[in-house]
């Protein structure tokens, strides 16, 4: 996950995969809605009214769940997009790039191998090896698929766990720069403040700031 915050504007992202659940969810009769909704994803959600109020709530408390909260949430967050009215698609079905069933498991392998491999140096031969394609081939079919770089993509992972580690405040931020795969701490700085907005400081300080209770 990842959090940011600029003036009057705050951003959080959620990282899953469709069957991060496992492929039994979704083959689930009560689950039903969860296939249509991904491929409604497809064309990019605006989410509007009370359900836009109750996801802002949910992902606000993802931050701060642990363990199996965490599911709970996303499941949460889950049911209502796929349950409400009150969305709607940003573009029309041909702007995106119609994927099959090959191509998805494709893409689910890049990400797989991403989320393995994050703290390690990624190259762009080593992630094409995956995806079965030349390093060209391969960047202009992810930024197709995806509508990023698969740099943007990678560094989006690390600041995610390093939004995670920051949070869980075990470990020095210089330590959890290396940990989450930054060569040096100060490109480390660089693509955090880039992503949330912040620096680490400002972040722990925003996320782990409890305000002190006085009893009379």
């Amino acid at each position: 996950m990842e959090a940011g915050i600029t003036t009057g504007v705050e951003t959080i992202v959620i990282h899953f995969l469709p069957d991060c659940l496992g492929n039994g969810l979704l083959q689930l009769p009560e689950a039903y809605l969860l296939p249509r909704l991904f491929e409604r994803a497809k064309k990019g959600l605006v989410i509007e009214g009370e359900a836009r109020e109750s996801v802002i709530q949910l992902m606000h408390d993802a931050v701060h769940a642990q363990n199996l909260d965490r599911l709970i949430i996303l499941l949460s967050i889950l049911k209502i997009l796929a349950e409400t009215p009150e969305k709607m698609s940003i573009t029309s079905g041909h702007a995106f790039y119609k994927s099959n069933d090959l191509e998805t498991l494709r893409l689910n392998k890049i990400y797989d191998f991403t989320l393995a491999n994050y703290k390690n140096d990624i190259g762009l031969q080593d992630v094409a090896a995956i995806a079965n394609l030349g390093i060209t081939s391969f960047c202009r079919y992810f930024k197709l698929m995806t509508r990023k770089t698969f740099n943007d993509f990678l560094v989006e992972v690390r600041i995610s766990h390093a939004c995670r580690l920051l949070i869980e405040d075990r470990l020095a931020t210089e330590v959890i720069c290396f940990e989450c795969g930054f060569n040096n701490v100060s490109n480390f700085y660089r693509h955090f403040k880039k992503v949330t907005d912040m620096t680490p400081l400002e972040y722990k300080k925003k996320y782990l700031y409890k305000p002190e209770v006085q009893l009379a």
